[in-house]
């Protein structure tokens, strides 16, 4: 296991105006790492990127020619990209039942889900210009659990999981890592309209310094197709898949 070394090296944020994403944009930039934030939040984006001497990209994931252009703008303002962190994401979507809700489950798939598959296809010519890199991906625990509360957003991380397993062994010849950090209930916006309820209950809320702490393991770690547990109390490690029942 080698410490992530971030000099002269280019990472790409999405989401990266708040939360995990800002978070993870500060760590990585302390590390010597120049970094491209791409969200759609234009005025925090752009005042965090000149705080961390880095670049700022208006990006909604949902549209592949915005993440096409974020990565376009880490290649030209920096020379390259080893990171793609694709981290934008938000939570609801509604039901199955009366409480369906068509704009919202197409707004909550198509940024938590298109926004990494769009990235990593726009990431990939640039990551083999380098000869390989890292993409890691964030899911959450609701992708390894049941999520009555928020069933597409269960379903949508599951399949950013689903994704990556599939990724990480049919990129890994290329020097590529494709990874999932699964957080369970972090404190960031996201968060807002749970928080009441959780801290009521007394079920613990992650701070978000274990999340960078975690995305930097995964750096270091070196593995690929892994999804990475993140929740109070515990360190940070890949979830241990069952293998599935084979043919007789």
């Amino acid at each position: 296991m080698a410490a992530f070394e971030g000099a002269g090296r280019v990472a790409l944020i999405t989401g990266g105006s708040h939360g995990i994403g800002a978070a993870v944009a500060r760590r990585l930039a302390g590390e010597g790492a120049r970094v491209v934030l791409a969200d759609v939040d234009a005025e925090a984006g752009a005042a965090l990127a000149a705080e961390l001497g880095g670049a700022f990209v208006r990006c909604d994931v949902r549209e592949p020619a915005d993440s096409e252009a974020a990565v376009a703008a880490a290649v030209g303002r920096f020379g390259g990209l080893d990171v793609a962190f694709l981290n934008a994401g938000v939570a609801g979507g509604g039901g199955v039942g009366d409480d369906f809700d068509l704009d919202g489950y197409r707004r909550a798939m198509g940024v938590n889900l298109d926004g990494v598959f769009f990235g990593v296809h726009a990431a990939l010519p640039a990551l083999r210009a380098r000869g390989g890199g890292d993409i890691v991906a964030t899911a959450s625990m609701a992708a390894l659990t049941a999520t009555p509360f928020d069933p597409v957003y269960g379903a949508n991380k599951a399949a950013v999981v689903g994704l990556v397993r599939a990724l990480g062994p049919a990129f890994a010849p290329e020097g590529i890592r494709v990874n999932a950090l699964c957080p369970s209930f972090a404190d960031t916006g996201i968060l807002v309209p749970l928080k009441e309820h959780l801290e009521r209950t007394g079920f613990p809320i992650l701070d978000v310094g274990d999340v960078v702490e975690a995305f930097m393991a995964i750096l270091d770690a070196g593995g690929t197709g892994e999804a990475w547990c993140v929740v109070p109390g515990r360190p940070p490690e890949p979830f241990r898949f069952r293998g599935v029942p084979g043919p007789r």
